[in-house]
């Protein structure tokens, strides 16, 4: 079976959560902590694997801005073994950006992380999951291979929706040909679907529920796509006042304790593999079915409705 762990690479103020705060012509005078934490989670993922004795290989999806600010820990983040993948450049929400101003972003964040690279970026992911049917159109004009912003935990308002009329292969989606949807992991339990791909949920439920949880995604579907961020690794980060105090418990729980978690999370399902997206889609669907002992499932994923 796998494991997709996947990590959107921004800093602790650039969060949706703090946007009317800390607006994007305020980042430049803000305390960035993004290139310390970034390394606290590759350390980590480092640590993990060695102790498991495989190789822990993720996709790290960089916010543009991020990227020109530190390119090195780009490269770091790629020398180290793991997919350097694009979350746009300025962090807005997709939905609601002009047409022609989402195009520009999509194609600036991946032409200068494949500068800084020197090699192709192929996957994309939507700040806040903010996707659409045309917002996915305009990622695969963009020359992107695949896209990893579906979560389908619907009582979310920033959370969209896309259409699924494609081919399966595991927990990617054929929307276009040659083009996937990789839908990051809920739970589905008792006719509810549950958030279980991570963030800030990852750090509220005890771990041993979580666990569970993944345990059952993965003996449904064969793989597991989890997500977080490296301000989640950060206790140290500075504390906001007049946030509210919902939007304050969901940024500052549990902070102190997501890299142990995380490693937990790691050796409890050490016998998966743990696979970079860019990867995953690599895999023959033989590889890809095996973990789940059948032949390619009817359903769709755990937690994941089919639309249109």
């Amino acid at each position: 079976m796998t494991i997709l762990l996947t990590f959107d690479i921004e800093d602790w103020f650039q969060v949706e959560n703090l946007r009317l705060r800390y607006p994007p012509e305020s980042w430049g005078s803000q305390s960035w902590r993004v290139e310390a934490s970034t390394r606290v989670v590759l350390d980590a993922l480092d640590e993990a694997g060695g102790a498991q004795r495989t190789p822990v290989r993720a996709t790290f999806f960089v916010l543009g801005s991020v990227a020109e600010k530190f390119p090195a820990l780009v490269r770091e983040i790629r020398d180290r073994g793991h997919e350097v993948a694009s979350h746009g450049y300025w962090h807005r929400l997709c939905c609601q950006e002009r047409p022609s101003a989402l195009r520009d972003d999509l194609l600036a964040s991946k032409a200068l992380l494949e500068d800084i690279l020197g090699s192709a970026v192929h996957g994309y992911r939507a700040p806040s999951f903010s996707i659409s049917d045309s917002v996915l159109h305009m990622i695969h004009e963009a020359g992107y291979e695949y896209d990893s912003s579906l979560n389908s935990f619907a009582l979310n308002p920033r959370y969209g929706t896309v259409s699924f009329n494609g081919h399966r292969r595991g927990v990617a989606w054929e929307i276009f040909p040659g083009f996937y949807e990789i839908p990051v992991s809920n739970l589905r339990c008792f006719g509810q679907t549950l958030p279980w791909a991570g963030g800030g949920y990852f750090r509220l439920l005890p771990f041993s529920v979580f666990s569970l949880g993944v345990g059952k995604i993965l003996h449904c579907d064969g793989a597991y796509v989890f997500y977080m961020h490296p301000w989640e690794c950060d206790p140290d980060q500075p504390r906001v006042s007049g946030i509210g105090p919902m939007r304050r418990f969901r940024h500052y729980c549990n902070l102190s304790q997501t890299v142990g978690r995380l490693q937990r999370l790691i050796k409890t399902y050490g016998q998966c593999r743990f696979l970079s997206c860019s990867d995953y889609l690599a895999m023959s669907d033989h590889e890809i079915f095996k973990g789940l002992g059948q032949k390619k499932p009817e359903k769709a994923p755990c937690g994941l409705k089919t639309f249109g």
